[in-house]
């Protein structure tokens, strides 16, 4: 488990940007208000979510310019996908409603004095000068009346280049936005159409009438941080990234015993990070401990969404317990309680929490007391390809924004210096805690780590 080096930390590059311009539909499209979903229209979503893909130099696009391809490809894109084309705005009632005005989304054409070996051998975030390659058009990032996507391409002194998109998360889940980014990809290489058409339909997951809380849910509890958790001001955080690949993975795995059956990757991961930080924390035995997840609805659902449908399409996912049971029981305890967590999530249960948010008035998760994960290393969006193939990195283009331990934990799709491709996992911690953590994840992995220490798979700490 080589140290993935931070090389380009200190790597500082000039960014030239073009006067960002609006890309409308290259096609006339209805001008028609459309509702979101009652899973979409939540506080919780009202945010901006940051991405990057990274592109080699491909010989076989010499001459080619990315900027003016995806450009076009992009207005020819949101013929299909027009509402991303229009403005939100609030209705009856608060209700969130897309104009479909055929504005278009925000595009910045931009030129960067750096190569692409430059970002290191293994690129992964934080990404120095992130803010130049995604720019904050002043007046952008709003919720209503503004750009639902704002785009910049950014060509590299080598002839690759950098597709960086701004997505308010109101509209569309990591999936539904890989399917936009699919499609643009198709349409850039020259289809006429995208293979898999997109999929309004947000009333499919709106609350039924009337609403029916079936289920128990945790998901909006009010409840109090208790002293233990609560962070000593004189102990600054430890932000670190974690690289877990399937060397690490099957070391977590051979400490569970084979008569329990397989678990997945994610159940394993989830289970075993769940548990160290809770430890690492060191909070009183007789709090309770939360754990939250996001869990796609697509295939969950009777009968399943369509394949096209890009709205927000998930349910949350909760396992409640106290310190005292999750640090002292064996690491099976707690992966019953993630799988359990994942098959609470039925149909019904999709039902009864969006008429949950309905009843409520859309109130925010409560985030307390929790470990909080999203996973988006199988996503797909390094996948992508507008001719250039596949991209050297594609997923967040920001961590650690939001230093707190509260804070969402990703799960990213990453490649350490040896080549190997696996999750990245960021974490922030305070300092005491950190070292900690590093203790007991070393406890299970130090016969992994090529006879270093554990800090050795840490990828990368600020």
């Amino acid at each position: 488990m080589a140290i993935m080096a931070p090389s380009s930390r200190s790597l500082v590059f000039t960014v030239r940007r073009c006067e960002p311009e609006l890309v409308a539909p290259a096609k006339p499209t209805p001008h028609e208000f459309k509702q979101l979903s009652d899973l979409d229209d939540r506080d919780s979503l009202r945010f901006q979510v940051p991405n990057i893909q990274f592109y080699r130099y491909n010989p076989s696009m010499q001459g080619r310019d990315p900027v003016k391809i995806i450009r076009e490809a992009l207005a020819q894109t949101l013929v299909f996908y027009y509402p991303f084309a229009g403005r939100l705005k609030e209705g009856p009632g608060g209700k969130l409603v897309v104009e479909c005005t055929g504005e278009g989304v925000m595009f910045t054409e931009a030129d960067a004095d750096v190569s692409l070996e430059q970002f290191g051998h293994a690129i992964h975030p934080p990404f120095p000068c992130i803010d130049e390659l995604l720019y904050d058009v002043p007046g952008s990032g709003g919720m209503l009346d503004c750009p639902l996507l704002l785009i910049q391409v950014t060509r590299l002194r080598c002839g690759g280049f950098t597709f960086a998109l701004r997505l308010n998360h109101l509209m569309s889940d990591a999936p539904g936005l890989a399917l936009f980014m699919n499609a643009l990809g198709e349409i850039a290489r020259g289809a006429c159409a995208p293979s898999i058409p997109p999929v309004w339909q947000r009333e499919l997951l709106n609350a039924r009438n009337p609403p029916q809380v079936t289920c128990t849910h945790h998901e909006f509890d009010e409840l109090v941080e208790p002293q233990t958790l609560i962070i000593n001001p004189l102990h600054e955080l430890a932000c670190c990234s974690f690289f877990f690949g399937s060397t690490q993975v099957s070391a977590i795995r051979e400490k569970i015993p084979h008569h329990l059956g397989k678990y997945s990757t994610f159940e394993i991961l989830t289970a075993f990070l769940w548990r160290s930080r809770t430890i690492a924390l060191s909070p009183n035995p007789e709090d309770q401990v939360r754990l939250i997840f996001m869990n796609s609805v697509r295939a969950i659902l009777n009968p399943p969404l369509p394949r096209g449908y890009y709205g927000n399409a998930y349910a949350i996912s909760l396992a409640v317990t106290t310190v005292g049971k999750l640090c002292e029981n064996p690491l099976e305890y707690a992966l019953e309680l993630v799988r359990k967590a994942k098959a609470n999530v039925t149909d019904e249960y999709v039902r009864s929490f969006i008429d949950l948010v309905v009843t409520k008035g859309r109130p925010r998760t409560t985030i307390v007391k929790s470990f909080v994960v999203s996973n988006t290393a199988r996503v797909g969006l390094r996948d992508v390809d507008y001719g250039w193939g596949k991209a050297v990195y594609g997923g967040l283009a920001k961590i650690f924004e939001i230093q707190s331990t509260s804070a969402t934990t990703f799960y990213i799709e990453a490649m350490n210096s040896k080549g190997e491709r696996g999750i990245m996992v960021p974490v922030c911690l305070p300092t005491p805690a950190m070292e900690r953590f590093v203790r007991e994840l070393n406890s299970i992995l130090q016969d992994q780590s090529d006879g270093g220490p554990m800090s050795k798979f840490i990828i990368s700490s600020l």
